[in-house]
């Protein structure tokens, strides 16, 4: 037997699997404990900069109001937010006098580059929307963000009719987008040249929203009045 078959084979290197995996899972875990951590810690503070973003809003939308209430729409009936409600949020501005001024309301649709979410003041007594505020967007500067910035189109929010019709399934007529400088009806909304899916989405989210909640808000309207 020659030298060279005497000689054994050098060991194999081979991979710690377990101490990798087992250090994998440590990372892992640790890492999901810290998200959630962190997500515990910072969602009030989300939902307080929330709830503050849309007073505001409220008391632009509404100027008139200096009070707000909260009330929660579900199962086809309207009451007071509370601890474990669910369902559709409004948001009702009183003025000094105690009056109900107006409501608020929030909706979301599809835009050019991503949801377009808003909120909107809904006046029970001219039945009838009178202006929004953008609580998210990320549309193109210069084209889709006109729909906060063009004066015409801001016109059309002045009172856009959401009248329900006579036997509260809906609105009497649907709100509609038309092409601009074509607008002949009061619930027709005159798109921006050049940005027609933005002013579509607004159109949209607006008559999804008032063809459930204006004849919703026009049978409760004296729990509104009251406040409670």
């Amino acid at each position: 037997m020659s030298q060279a078959d005497n000689l054994a084979p050098p060991p194999v290197e081979t991979t710690p699997s377990f101490n990798m995996l087992r250090t994998l899972g440590l990372v892992a875990t640790i890492s999901g404990l810290l998200v959630v951590l962190s997500f515990r810690v910072t969602e009030p503070m989300i939902e307080q900069n929330k709830r503050e973003a849309i007073e505001r809003a409220l008391f632009r939308l509404v100027p008139d109001a200096v009070s707000r209430r909260d009330f929660i729409a579900s199962d086809n009936r309207i009451q007071p937010a509370g601890e474990g409600i669910d369902g559709e949020k409004l948001y009702a501005g009183y003025g000094q006098d105690g009056k109900l001024k107006g409501i608020a309301l929030e909706a979301a649709a599809p835009g050019y580059q991503d949801v377009i979410r808003i909120l909107y003041a809904y006046d029970p007594y001219c039945q009838c929307i009178r202006g929004f505020e953008v609580l998210k967007m990320a549309e193109t500067p210069g084209i889709g963000d006109k729909i906060i910035k063009d004066p015409a189109f801001l016109m059309n929010f002045e009172a856009l009719q959401a009248r329900p019709n006579a036997d509260g399934s809906g609105l009497e007529q649907a709100i509609v987008p038309v092409k601009h400088g074509t607008k002949t009806q009061p619930w027709q909304i005159d798109a921006i040249s050049g940005a027609t899916i933005s002013s579509n989405a607004i159109a949209r989210m607006l008559n999804d929203k008032s063809q459930l909640m204006s004849p919703l808000i026009q049978r409760n309207l004296a729990l509104l009045e009251n406040g409670a």
